[in-house]
């Protein structure tokens, strides 16, 4: 099974832990968007909004997510928190594979991230009330991109490579054994 898939959800939810640990055990290659951008723009994201602007900042998102979904092939893709700000992201992401929303609460998502120094929506004063804020605009968003959501709470790494490999191959025999009548569509939910 050659999988392509994106993963979506809140900074710190895990999606390049996840997705890094999941590209190697499928052998496709793992991208990272936010890696992929600080290499293009020569800095750290944090920086970057610091100095040109978080409006700025999703431009480019929006133009190296639109690169990136166009290489053929499998490979799993893991999103920055806020690609799926833009309807224009979520229509590239639901066309590009299958996408997986790594879902976790604000308090588990603080626990993880609370010393992390380099997530610049997470800076300044009361750092859990911006991730209420954020999950609460952003949650409906990755929900309508995904295809299949899946929580993080307390499952380790590899048992969430284990949890989305499994949905994976749940959605890839979903697609082999239905029927191929002409004019007949997949549901998008099971649809790569």
């Amino acid at each position: 099974m050659q999988i392509r898939c994106a993963l979506v959800g809140m900074p710190g939810s895990g999606k390049s832990t996840v997705g890094r640990q999941l590209a190697h055990r499928a052998g496709v290659p793992f991208i990272d968007l936010d890696h992929r951008l600080e290499k293009l723009i020569g800095t750290t994201i944090r920086s970057f909004f610091e100095t040109q602007g978080e409006a700025r900042f999703r431009d480019l998102e929006a133009q190296v997510l639109a690169e990136v979904t166009q290489q053929p092939g499998g490979m799993v893709l893991s999103t920055g928190g806020g690609a799926v700000l833009r309807p224009e992201n979520r229509e590239v992401l639901r066309q590009f594979g299958n996408v997986l929303y790594l879902r976790a609460s604000p308090e588990e998502i603080f626990k993880r991230v609370k010393h992390d120094k380099t997530r610049p929506l997470l800076q300044g004063g009361n750092p859990m009330g911006k991730l209420r804020d954020l999950y609460a605009q952003r949650d409906p968003l990755y929900r309508e991109t995904a295809h299949y959501v899946i929580e993080t709470g307390r499952p380790s790494v590899s048992t969430l490579v284990n949890m989305v490999m499994m949905q994976l191959e749940m959605a890839q025999s979903a697609v082999v054994a239905a029927p191929s009548t002409p004019g007949t569509e997949q549901p998008s939910d099971t649809a790569p």
